[in-house]
Parts: C-alpha cells; structure tokens; sequence
C-alpha cells in the first residue's frame, strides 16, 4: 500500500447517515432546561427550577427499606414483570378504582415513557394527542414513523379534550386504527376530568373501536385523593399506564406500569417481545421494592395524605398570584403544574422583542433566574405566550416532616408555605414582580377552575 493510499484511508471518516426519523431531533425540553439550570448553578448564578416536573418528595421509608432489603436479587426476572409485583398491582387497581383485571394483565418496564415507546413501535396506527400534552408522546410516534393528530384544546374549557371534538376527529375516518393518550391529572395544565367527562370520552371510545392509553402517572397526587381512571367506563379499550416517579418520588429508579384489558393480551404479548430483545427485564431490587408500594398501608397513606395537603395549598396560592397579575389559568387539582397564558400582555411583551413563548421563558431566566418551560413544547402554537411552570422547587423531606407535624384538620396556611416551600414561593414572587413591572393588571381576573 502507498504511503498516499494509507493517509487517505486513515483520514477517512464514516459518512453521517442518521435515520431520517430522527434527523434535527433535540434532547427532551424537560430534561435540557435541567440540564442548562444545573449549568447556571454551577456558575453561581441563583435559579428556581420550575422546569423538570419531579417529585420533590423522598420515596418513603417503607419502600426504601424494600429495596435495602432486596439488594441482593440480581436475576434477571421474567420480561414481563415480577409475579409479585404484577398482582400486588392489579391489587391495587381493584382497590384504588374498581377495575379487575389479572396479574397476567401486567407489563413492567424500566419506566412508563420506555413502556409508551414499545406501544408505538409494535402498533400500526395514529397517535392522538390532546394539547397541551407532555412534551416525549409526539416525538416517539416522530421516531418510529406514525402519524400524529393533535387535537387541540382551548383555555376556555380548561385545556380539556372535549367527546365533541374526539367524536369530530374519529368521524372523519372511522375504521382508522388510533391510540387515544388520556393524561390527568394533566400535564402541563395540573387539570383534570370528572366522571361524566370521563364517561362521555369512553363512549366516544368505544363507538370507533380505539385504543385508549390512560396515562395516570398523577393519579395519585389528585390533591383531593379522588381520582378515578377512565377504564372503569371503557375497560375493554383503556390501557392504564403508571408507576413509582410521581407520586412515589421515585423517579430515578426507573419503573412503570401498564395494565392492559384481556382483550388487548395481544398488543401485551407483542410488546413483551419487543422488550425481550430490547431491555431483556427491569431491575429486580426496585421491583421488589414496588411490591411493597403497590400493597400501600397506613404509611403510604399518611404519605399521600401529606404529600397532597402540600401540594393542594401550594397549587392554590400560586394560581392566586398568577390569577391577581391578570393571568388565565387554571386552577390546578392535582400533580404540580400550571399552565399560565400571558397573552394579555403580547403588546407590552412584543416591545421588549418577546412575540413567542420560547423568547419569553428564555427572557424570564435572565431576569428572574426562574426556569419555565414554552407552551410550545407542549404542542402549542409558537406565538402563543403559555408556560408551564412545575411548582416543585422546595425541599420535599422538610415541607413533609412539617406538614406532618400539623394537624391533619388544619390548613396549611401562607406561612408554611412561606417557610418551607420558600423556594416555589419567592420563585413566584419574582415572575409576579416582572410581570407588574410591564403593566399587569392588579385586580384578579375569572380564571378557569
């Protein structure tokens, strides 16, 4: 070989050829706004992360103590899922909400979002998507090539899909296979659907034979402890997908839950073997140690109790903050979410060159050193000026030791919140500050709730 033929060959890179798919795709919104706050911090800079929705709450002792104890499982255990933990499942939603279903039911998976991806690439039809909707549902359906419908919603109604407009949607080509994504408590918007919402949606469900993916991750950080899946109306047709990140706190360990009808066994047994070549199984300890949150116990439940106490009192006094600037939003009933719409203020705004939402959130961190999130990420129109702000930026471990401290019957009043919620309280009192500093109005103004 030359010694030109070699430096040739030796410089030669291979070519970039990504998968048309994915070509210009970006990281998650939720995970880079994270990303860049942990940037900022390290910099020196004082920031309020009101971007990553995660759970400020510890995962509780119980089931900490679960997974200590089962630190030693390191078989790989069947694709599926634990048999343990996939009863104490439909365990739980028998109890929690009427809906029986068999332990075979069960699909286990290193999260609810890997869960929601294996669903996509083994099921030929449309993704629906009421907007504002979590931000991963439509790029998922971007990477495995489907097409995706966005049915959008208005602030008028609360940002609900409405049976009107899913009936307008499936009329139009009623044999198309569609999976219908459910999500409430909402995502983005903390809102959620009461029963003769949810009956008329399974109705509309059922007429044209789709697929309803019930997405109740906040299921259980309904502030009231009354939330009821969709699948108590339509359990032919509802997935029910869940897990241990939100109402858990658990996050990191990465585990989720979908519990399928029997009459979509096939769709489960498809998945399965796509993850059978894909992730093989998910981690044995923290399966154990779900076997442990999924049974609950007065534990648990004082948890939850408290962990709801808090968020229901800190969702409503921030709501009333944004709500006295002139802001329409809607009034949160579950999860850690509001959805503000500052379009009121699109005049004063567009004179400081603000004319869309990811200008404006990226105008809010260098002025306030609050992270929010564009309604655009969320499927919203660019120029509509609505952000999502999770109100999580406190110490969980603190705010719950206190609350539990407090009597059950009492309100937890402005000054718990003012000291061990200091960091989402000063976070909205800065954004409330900009806010009237452009000429926001000062009276409350009617809101959705």
């Amino acid at each position: 070989m030359s010694r030109k033929e070699y430096t040739f060959k030796a410089n030669h890179r291979p070519d970039i050829n990504l998968n048309l798919n994915v070509r210009g795709m970006l990281a998650s919104a939720t995970v880079s706004v994270n990303e860049q706050c942990n940037e900022l911090i390290a910099q020196n800079r004082q920031v309020f992360k009101l971007g990553l929705g995660q759970s400020p709450f510890p995962v509780p002792d119980a089931i900490v103590e679960e997974l200590r104890a089962n630190a030693h499982q390191k078989d790989y255990l069947p694709v599926k899922g634990l048999p343990e933990l996939q009863q104490a499942v439909v365990g739980y939603l028998d109890r929690r909400h009427h809906v029986t279903r068999s332990a075979e039911d069960v699909l286990v998976g290193p999260g609810s979002k890997e869960l929601m991806f294996l669903l996509q690439l083994v099921y030929y039809g449309d993704l629906v998507v009421p907007t504002p909707c979590w931000v991963s549902y439509a790029p998922q359906a971007t990477i495995v090539g489907h097409r995706i419908s966005f049915l959008h919603t208005s602030k008028g109604n609360g940002w609900q899909l409405t049976p009107e407009r899913l009936e307008t949607l499936c009329k139009s080509d009623p044999d198309r296979p569609r999976i219908v994504v459910l999500n409430y408590p909402n995502n983005p918007t903390g809102g959620s659907y009461n029963l003769d919402q949810l009956r008329a949606l399974a109705e509309v469900a059922r007429r044209y034979r789709v697929i309803l993916l019930s997405d109740e991750i906040y299921g259980e950080l309904h502030f009231r402890g009354q939330h009821v899946s969709v699948a108590r109306y339509y359990p032919e047709g509802t997935i029910v997908s869940g897990g241990l990140s939100k109402w858990c706190g658990a996050g990191g360990w990465r585990l989720g839950i979908f519990v399928f009808p029997h009459s979509l066994r096939w769709l489960r047994d498809a998945m399965a073997a796509v993850a059978s070549e894909t992730y093989t199984s998910t981690c044995a300890p923290v399966q154990y140690a779900a076997v442990r949150a999924y049974e609950g116990g007065i534990a648990i439940e004082r948890y939850l109790q408290h962990s709801r106490r808090i968020l229901r009192a800190l969702g409503s006094w921030c709501y009333r903050h944004l709500a006295d600037c002139g802001v329409t939003v809607v009034k949160p009933v579950g999860a850690f979410y509001l959805f503000p719409d500052f379009s009121f203020l699109a005049k004063k705004l567009a004179t400081r060159g603000i004319t869309s939402s990811v200008e404006l959130c990226r105008q809010l961190l260098n002025d306030t050193g609050v992270a929010v999130l564009p309604g655009s990420v969320f499927g919203r129109p660019p120029e509509e000026l609505t952000v999502r702000m999770a109100y999580v930026n406190f110490d969980g471990s603190r705010a719950l030791a206190a609350a539990e401290a407090t009597p059950p019957e009492k309100n937890l009043d402005e000054e718990f919140l003012r000291v061990w919620c200091s960091g989402t309280v000063e976070a909205f009192e800065r954004l409330c500050a900009w806010f009237h500093g452009l000429g926001a109005a000062t009276t409350q103004t009617k809101s959705p709730s």
